[in-house]
């Protein structure tokens, strides 16, 4: 590229090409074949801080792949079978179709629809259909707790993990922020007990028996201890708790909601071209 060209480049991305509309004429900077290049189709680079010469190489690098993209696909086009040309020419139809489609029914659901998902409808839902909520695995409420072996009392910290009173939990949280490499009070929370048991250096063979009959669970060796408090369980193949598939049956509302109302726009559009005579079948 030749240095009037370098020139004007930098000057234009130093300046921020202040704005496509508000230039006069437009500056050509490449030609392949009948394609153009203009210079405000050239990102502006140098907006995080990129030095003039840094911003120019940029854009002779955009240029260069421009030419040889277009190139392609001015050779492509020339030697490309009409049969592949008209199936290339239905596929942007109906991509064109589909897109067009879809943003008008996105645009009709932000207008029109109600997206509004009580906790009542939720639970009216989980109720009528608790049977499909099976848990694939074992899931707890529960609180774990990783220090390292030279933490100061940790007799009193296995005394508190295992108090509900709320002043020891106090006291244990303030313990736990000192020193402990992992506090993790899922008391609200459901999660699956793999999630835990992965932190611990023993694996437990059977989770199943592990949950039946632990309820607090202690572990020391040379360099950490871990203690795991099991507030609450529920077993795989068990229904899933409402709070643990709140979300997905959020999801699951909004999008058969979704599904009616695009339906309901779609039987509204061609019942109404029905009354309108607006489309015509040929029975050949």
């Amino acid at each position: 590229m030749n240095r009037v060209l370098g020139l004007l480049l930098i000057i234009f991305l130093a300046a921020g090409c202040s704005s496509r509309s508000s230039q006069g004429k437009r500056i050509p900077v490449a030609k392949a074949g009948d394609a153009v290049l203009y210079l405000d189709q050239i990102p502006r680079y140098g907006r995080n801080g990129s030095s003039a010469a840094d911003s120019s190489v940029m854009a002779h690098d955009f240029i260069n792949k421009w030419v040889r993209k277009e190139l392609m696909f001015q050779k492509a086009e020339e030697n490309l079978s009409p049969e592949l040309k008209e199936e290339i020419e239905n596929q942007i139809k109906e991509t064109r179709s589909d897109l067009t489609i879809y943003q008008y029914q996105r645009q009709m659901m932000l207008e029109k629809m109600d997206t509004t998902i009580s906790d009542a409808e939720m639970e009216n839902y989980y109720s009528a259909n608790h049977q499909s909520f099976s848990l694939g695995y074992n899931i707890v409420k529960a609180l774990f707790i990783k220090l390292p072996f030279e933490t100061p009392n940790l007799g009193r910290v296995r005394t508190l993990a295992r108090s509900s009173e709320q002043k020891d939990l106090q006291e244990l949280e303030s313990i736990c922020y000192q020193f402990a490499e992992k506090f993790d009070d899922f008391d609200e929370k459901w999660v699956p007990l793999d999630k835990i048991s992965i932190e611990l250096p023993q694996e437990i063979s059977n989770e199943e028996q592990f949950l039946r009959y632990n309820t607090f669970y202690q572990y020391t060796d040379s360099v950490n201890a871990f203690f795991l408090k099991i507030r609450d369980y529920r077993l795989r193949s068990a229904t899933a708790p409402f709070d643990y598939v709140r979300e997905d049956i959020r999801r699951i509302i909004w999008n058969t909601r979704r599904l009616e109302f695009i339906q309901n726009l779609e039987n509204g559009i061609y019942n109404s071209a029905i009354e309108e005579n607006k489309f015509t079948i040929y029975n050949n």
